[in-house]
């Protein structure tokens, strides 16, 4: 197994892309801490991870909150000895009805940029302690073309996630420390958004993309196994499209 040995920290990791990411991990020997504001569905994730045979904790983060980063960390630095990887998932959705409201721009910007921010800030120190390792995060192909439905602020905020993670790969390279990103297309709905849950916006896409369809949570989470991996040791300042060709053949 790739990551026996290793300590994965995953935020976002009740649902959706974080949570194929943290039972992946889990799969492949990694102890993994589930971290994420909601507590109930957090506990039983980790619950069901330690139920099959693996290793996993809960701890409950706000990624905005940065004293709460630090507790964060340490708990799981209790529980597990070490962080050697984080992954900087959690998010909201940019499909929103009102795409010009102001204070959920406040939100997209809160969450996405100063919550990268902060992993990208606290998870280094501490995969630092561990003697190095990777830390993965989530941008969107909305970094590189809008589309009907989907916040302005949001773009704005996946172009952002992908420039702190080119300077964070040159920043911590020396301490031995990886930073990647994927860029993922349309995957299943987020728990956050009802209108990228809608049907026949879904079946519109999917016209515009070569491979057909839609991805899976775990495209996502092979790419980000992939990134932590010793099989990327040489990469940094990278990023994964998941997107079954759509920017390579837009029209």
């Amino acid at each position: 197994m790739r990551f026996t040995g290793k300590t994965a920290f995953v935020t976002g990791a009740a649902s959706g892309i974080g949570e194929a990411t943290a039972r992946m991990f889990a799969r492949e020997g990694a102890r993994v801490v589930i971290a994420d504001l909601l507590e109930q569905e957090g506990q039983a994730v980790a619950q069901s991870i330690t139920e099959g045979g693996g290793e996993a904790c809960f701890v409950k983060l706000d990624v905005t909150e940065e004293e709460n980063w630090k507790e964060a960390l340490r708990k799981g630095e209790q529980s597990f000895e070490a962080i050697h990887i984080v992954v900087s998932n959690a998010g909201i959705s940019g499909m929103v009805p009102d795409h010009e409201k102001v204070d959920y721009l406040d939100r997209l910007t809160s969450i996405h940029i100063r919550g990268t921010f902060l992993a990208i800030r606290h998870g280094a120190r501490a995969i630092t302690r561990a003697g190095g390792g990777s830390i993965i995060t989530i941008s969107s192909i909305a970094a590189y073309a809008g589309m009907p439905g989907l916040h302005m602020g949001y773009c704005a905020v996946k172009a952002g996630v992908l420039a702190m993670t080119r300077s964070a790969a040159g920043e911590y390279a020396r301490s031995g420390i990886r930073v990647n990103a994927i860029v993922p297309g349309l995957l299943p709905p987020m728990r956050t958004s009802v209108v990228s849950a809608d049907p026949k916006m879904r079946e519109k896409f999917f016209e515009t993309v070569p491979l057909g369809g839609t991805g899976k949570r775990e495209d996502a989470a092979n790419a980000i196994l992939f990134l932590a991996s010793e099989e990327a040791g040489y990469v940094t300042g990278a990023e994964i499209l998941l997107d079954g060709g759509f920017l390579a053949y837009r029209y």
